[in-house]
Order: structure tokens, then C-alpha cells, then sequence
């Protein structure tokens, strides 16, 4: 498909109150365990983007009754634990890693054959960090070279429960042994080092699964879920996607005179590291109406224009905000002084290389950035406005890339014109027109 760039330059502050969508990650989460519940499930607030579509589509095809209702809220009649139904045909995931690697897990201890494809982008990223652990629980798996989609997944009953160290720090890893074990009989364990989002852990018990969590001697997470599971249906509200914050928050911060309000934002501790950050930059982030909705704490977030300042980035706190590096690279390429950061290894593997992909852009449109082996160095304008580029500048088909650098345009004086908007919709439908509506203008 051909698309034409979109250009986004400087059209005011960012002004009034903005509710982003549904978490991207809760909302995987929701239909899944909604579809393995015995009963009828509700989710309010599910983010419609094409990812979270994918696994509606998936667990539609293994035998789950999904629909929308005339009110935007989606009802779900499950098929219980261990009643996933041999889909017809290959499940597409899209553009969708969250996805493949969490279904691979549900698969795994089901009796059934599931081929897994996806985008261009999508069949290039690794999926044997995943693998690996299922096939430990005696799931068998035959992938592309380099563990890479299409792949296929044949599943075992009874799986083998076993207890798994994750050698690098991922929830999804996390989550797909989890969720294998939920038809496991016995006790499932994985050892969290480092600490990732923790949706699955909060949802699984709101779901009724038998599952801990401890520490060790070490101080790493235990989390022992016991299958076989019977998990009981449930009203889910979505809190708003903080990922999906990050680029309104970035903005208002970076553009003068802006004041927002973000209303109903997801503030678990393990994603709400890039608040942190640029609180410590100097950004004016202020939470209120705190409060928990479903398991989940939410506030709203009152952000205004500041004068930032470059910090050096603690490398463990990466995983509270893997997927806001790229917005924190565009709030650091405005900032009085350098920023760097480090321990960022797992950019390389995202939908796109984001390390070089972001650096390469931030050069184009003017910004002093390094590209180091795990992060970037940046030095900031010291608030001044970017030049802007007259080029395109490279998305690499990565939708958080792509509204980042939507965002450094509202302050560059050229603006720039972002290549390919059209990724923007597996995980922010309307991120445009909601743009405009906070008065930048695309």
C-alpha cells in the first residue's frame, strides 16, 4: 500500500482535557482470559486498534464468541481452560508481537495445531526467547530460521510444568509461561530478576487463577500460578494506554503555553517509569483522582509546558518504559544539556531497530544525537525550536517512531513530514485527529 507523508509543524499549544485509549496490553490480556472463562465476560474501554483486533480474531477462530456492542463495550462468552478449538486456518497476527508470543503460550498446553503469521515487519522479529520455555513444557515448535514467524505451534495435554529464570527481563516471556500454565496440571513458576509489567499477574487473579507472587533470597519475583484452572468470568474497565499518554505528555511539555489534563491514565508502578524521568527533567507532571480500576491504579495527569533539563537515564529503569523511549528521545532533543541513556538493548528488537531508527531521524531533523551499542546520547536545544527537514523523515513502519517524531514536529520551525502514518492505527486509531483537537494541528 502507498501512502503519502503527513506533515506536522507548529500550530499553537496543546490546550483542554484528552482521554487516550484503552491499554494496549490490558486489552490483550482481556480478551484472553476472557475467552478461557466459563461464562460471559464485559470489557469497557478495550483499545479497537489492529493489534488488540488480531487477538480478537484469534481467539474468535479457536472457538471464543466475541463481539461489540452498540455502546463500544465487548462481551465475551469463553470456552474455558482447556477448550480451545483447532482454528481453520492460520491465525494472521499482524503487526502484533504481543500477540504471537502470548497466544504461543495459550496454545502450547492445548491440544491443537495453530500456525502463526505476520506482517513484513512482524516475521522479522525474534520470537525463541519465547520458545524456548514452551518447548521445555513439551510443546512443539518448528519456526522460520532465526525464530522467526510464520511458525507453527503444536500444543501437549498435559503439558510439563517446570520453573523458568527469564535470562533478559520481558513480560511477554513472563506471560506466555503463564498462561501455558493455566492448563498445566501442577505448579508453573517463572523467576523475575528484574521486575517487567505485571497486567498478567493482577488480571489472572482477578480471574480467579491460583497464582503468588514471592520474592527469593535474591530479591527476584517468584510467580507460581498451579493449573488446571477455572477461571470465572469478569467486568474488565481498560484504563487509558499511558503508552499512548507519553506522546500527548511529551508534547505539552515541549511546546510553549501548552496545559493538558489526561484523564483515567494507567499508573501501574511497572509502566510508569517515563513519569518519573521527566519529573526528574523538570517536566510539570501533576497526578490526581488517583484511584483503582479493576486491580489497576489510575489518575489523571495535569501536564504543562517546562523547561527541561538532560539526565542521565538509570539503565534499570528501562523496563518500566521500554515502549516511551521513543518519546523520551524527542522531550531529550529539547532539553537544556545531554541526556543518555543505556541499557536499551531490547529497542533493537522492537518493530523497528528504534535506536537507529530514532537517531537517524533526530539527525535529519536537526537534533545532536549518538548512537551508542544500548541507548542514545542526546544534547538538547535548550527549548529552542528544531530546524525540521524537508525530507520525509524514516517511521521504519513502527507506529510509536512515527507519532514521536508527529510530536517533535509541533516544535520544529520547518515542521516535518513523517513518512507513514498508517502504523499509527495497530495501536492509536485517531492519534491525528486527537492532535487537532488539542489544538497542534497535523
Amino acid at each position: 500500500m502507498t501512502t503519502a507523508p503527513t506533515r506536522f509543524a507548529p500550530r499553537g499549544p496543546l490546550t483542554g482535557t484528552i482521554s487516550v485509549p484503552g491499554d494496549k496490553s490490558i486489552s490483550h490480556r482481556a480478551l484472553m482470559l476472557s475467552a478461557l472463562a466459563i461464562g460471559e465476560s464485559r470489557i469497557e474501554g478495550l483499545l479497537e486498534g489492529e493489534d488488540v483486533l488480531a487477538t480478537a480474531a484469534a481467539m474468535r477462530a479457536m472457538g471464543a464468541d466475541i463481539e461489540r456492542g452498540g455502546d463500544g463495550a465487548w462481551t465475551v462468552h469463553g470456552v474455558g481452560v482447556g477448550g480451545l478449538m483447532q482454528p481453520a486456518g492460520a491465525l494472521d497476527m499482524g503487526n502484533s508481537g504481543t500477540s504471537t508470543r502470548l497466544l504461543m503460550g495459550l496454545v502450547a498446553s492445548h491440544a491443537i495445531t495453530c500456525t502463526f503469521t505476520g506482517d513484513a515487519s512482524l516475521s522479522h522479529r525474534p520470537m525463541g526467547r519465547v520458545i524456548d520455555p514452551l518447548r521445555l513444557m513439551g510443546a512443539d515448535i518448528s519456526a522460520s530460521p532465526g525464530g522467526t514467524l510464520p511458525a507453527m505451534v503444536r500444543g501437549i495435554v498435559p503439558a510439563i510444568p517446570i520453573e523458568y529464570r527469564l535470562p533478559v527481563a520481558s513480560a511477554q516471556v513472563k506471560s506466555a509461561v503463564l498462561l501455558a500454565g493455566l492448563n498445566t496440571p501442577g505448579i508453573t513458576r517463572v523467576i523475575e530478576p528484574v521486575a517487567t509489567r505485571d497486567h498478567s499477574e493482577r488480571m489472572l487473579k482477578g480471574f480467579g487463577a491460583d497464582i503468588s507472587v514471592e520474592r527469593d533470597t535474591d530479591g527476584a519475583r517468584v510467580i507460581s500460578i498451579t493449573g488446571e484452572a477455572d477461571l470465572q468470568p469478569q467486568d474488565i474497565a481498560v484504563p487509558g494506554d499511558p503508552s499512548s499518554a507519553a506522546f500527548f505528555i511529551v508534547a505539552a511539555l515541549i511546546v510553549p503555553g501548552s496545559d493538558v489534563t489526561l484523564t483515567g491514565i494507567g499508573m501501574n508502578p511497572t509502566r510508569a517509569g517515563l513519569i518519573g524521568v521527566l519529573q526528574g527533567m523538570g517536566g510539570a507532571i501533576e497526578m490526581s483522582n488517583e484511584r483503582e480500576v479493576g486491580g489497576e491504579p489510575v489518575a489523571d495527569l495535569h501536564v504543562r509546558h517546562s523547561a527541561l533539563t538532560g539526565i542521565d537515564v538509570p539503565p534499570d529503569i528501562a523496563p518500566s518504559m521500554i515502549d516511551e523511549f521513543p518519546a523520551l528521545f524527542v522531550a531529550a532533543a529539547f532539553a537544556h544539556g545531554r541526556t543518555r541513556t543505556s541499557g536499551l538493548d531490547e529497542l533493537r528488537v522492537k518493530e523497528s531497530d528504534r535506536l537507529a531508527v530514532m537517531a537517524a531521524g533526530l539527525a535529519e531533523i536537526g537534533a545532536r544525537a549518538e548512537e551508542a551499542a544500548d541507548g542514545l546520547v542526546i544534547d538538547g536545544t535548550g527549548g529552542d525550536m528544531l530546524p525540521g527537514s524537508c525530507h520525509p523523515v524514516a517511521s521504519a513502519l513502527d507506529h510509536r517512531i512515527a507519532m514521536s517524531f508527529a510530536v517533535a514536529g509541533l516544535h520544529c520551525r520547518d515542521g516535518i513530514e513523517v513518512d507513514d502514518m498508517h502504523p499509527v492505527q495497530t495501536s492509536f486509531p485517531g492519534f491525528e485527529a486527537m492532535l487537532r483537537r488539542a489544538g497542534a494541528g497535523a
